[in-house]
């Protein structure tokens, strides 16, 4: 006779079967309508379009965020939640395969319900449209709103390129990262008749890029810098008075990045000095480095087992990833899930995608396409009924949930 768990396992597998055509459909629009952070209208719209067809009472642009949705199921008892994010790049679209992140994380949502009430299971599981991870901090926004609140698990997890004959990988730890906007104001003068009238603001930025440069030598390696100048000017004739750069700062832990901050700021006002420039910062997105718990990824080795996927447990060295959510190939991935996990218990997998150049990672044209095909997909959904199994056992077990919370209280006073 089938155990409990096998049981539950079958029926996970057979939901995510029977929706099956209904989740390629989503994950298609929401691959080919690519839309930038927070102007995620047309993955908002069908995402809730679908669940409101299968019953489920949505809560559309909750919290206050206009593509923000929520939609929760069961009763009683614990409460997990799956983020689904659904952002794309500008240029390169879905290049961080968020579609297959939405995909994954409402397979798992409507196979832990179902479950829960097949099985007459006390708890509640909730879906959370998480926008503008790629810029802007929407689940920072959500987490100030409340959305997080009483919630005894976190779980999703991001796709990145098969570097090793495994499903995927359980523990990637993710970098700090906070961004800055930072403008220089100069004085316009003529470049031909009398630049020495002018205060040059192209030179400012110039400066502050080259001394971040110079700075880079004297950083230690798990810390990252990276910049652009987003406005150089208007006229070649014209002494630019105002330019702008946007900088992104990362450090492995949160305290080592409210460290390098200050020296990035430096780097500019030094600049500024010396072309008699001012220079104003605004520092916006703020993502903290991911604090996983390994009571939940624990649960989640033993649940991918049973199902027969093979994931490496950690890995080999660090990432020079972020997420608010070892030197593995998803450097260029940046999330928020790690601003979450200092306040939730939680897990952020990586599900490898066969992609056509291995050493090809998220964030290029071509890991954009190879999140829209139909083996992606079903990598998704073999890591969504491995999700929603840790789902399971995490409702099914109030005692495991107080040791989730011991857990996390722990490494919050360790923290301090």
């Amino acid at each position: 006779m089938a155990t409990t768990q096998e049981t539950i396992a079958k029926q996970l597998a057979e939901t995510v079967a029977k929706h099956e055509e209904e989740l390629w459909r989503v994950n298609q629009e929401i691959h080919s309508h690519p839309e930038l952070a927070f102007e995620e209208t047309h993955a908002h719209d069908t995402v809730c379009g679908m669940l409101e067809a299968l019953g489920y009472n949505v809560t559309r642009h909750a919290h206050n965020l206009k593509t923000a949705f929520e939609v929760e199921a069961g009763t009683g008892g614990g409460v997990i939640v799956y983020n689904a994010e659904y952002d794309a790049l500008p240029g390169i679209g879905h290049a961080c395969g968020h579609n297959l992140i939405a995909t994954s994380s409402i397979a798992a949502f409507l196979a832990t319900a179902e479950a829960l009430k097949a099985n007459s299971i006390s708890g509640r599981v909730r879906l959370l449209g998480t926008p503008g991870e790629e810029e802007g901090g929407g689940k920072v926004a959500l987490l100030d709103a409340g959305a997080y609140q009483g919630v005894d698990a976190c779980l999703m997890g991001h796709p990145g390129p098969r570097l090793a004959p495994v499903d995927g990988v359980i523990h990637v730890p993710f970098l700090a990262v906070a961004g800055v906007t930072v403008t220089f104001n100069g004085v316009n003068a003529h470049a031909g008749n009398a630049p020495w009238l002018g205060k040059n603001a192209l030179d400012a930025a110039v400066g502050a890029y080259n001394n971040i440069s110079m700075l880079r030598q004297q950083m230690s390696p798990e810390q990252r810098v990276h910049a652009v100048i987003s406005h150089g000017g208007d006229r070649a004739n014209v002494i630019p008075h105002k330019t702008e750069m946007r900088i992104l700062v990362r450090a492995s832990t949160n305290a080592d990045l409210e460290a390098t901050r200050p020296r990035i700021a430096s780097c500019c006002e030094g600049a500024a000095t010396a072309t008699g420039c001012t220079v104003d910062f605004k520092w916006d997105h703020h993502y903290k480095d991911l604090q996983c718990s390994g009571l939940i990824e624990n649960t989640f080795e033993k649940n991918a087992g049973l199902q027969g996927r093979t994931w490496m447990a950690k890995a080999p060295t660090g990432s020079g990833a972020s997420t608010d959510q070892g030197k593995y190939r998803c450097s260029t991935l940046v999330h928020l899930h790690g601003n979450v996990s200092y306040e939730v218990p939680s897990i952020h997998p990586i599900f490898l995608l066969d992609v056509e150049d291995p050493s090809i990672g998220p964030h290029h044209p071509k890991f954009a396409e190879t999140a829209g095909t139909k083996p992606s997909f079903t990598i998704a959904l073999d890591f969504a009924k491995v999700m929603a199994a840790t789902g399971l056992d995490i409702l099914q077990n109030s005692s495991f949930r107080e040791e989730l919370n011991s857990e996390l209280a722990t490494a919050q006073k360790d923290r301090s």
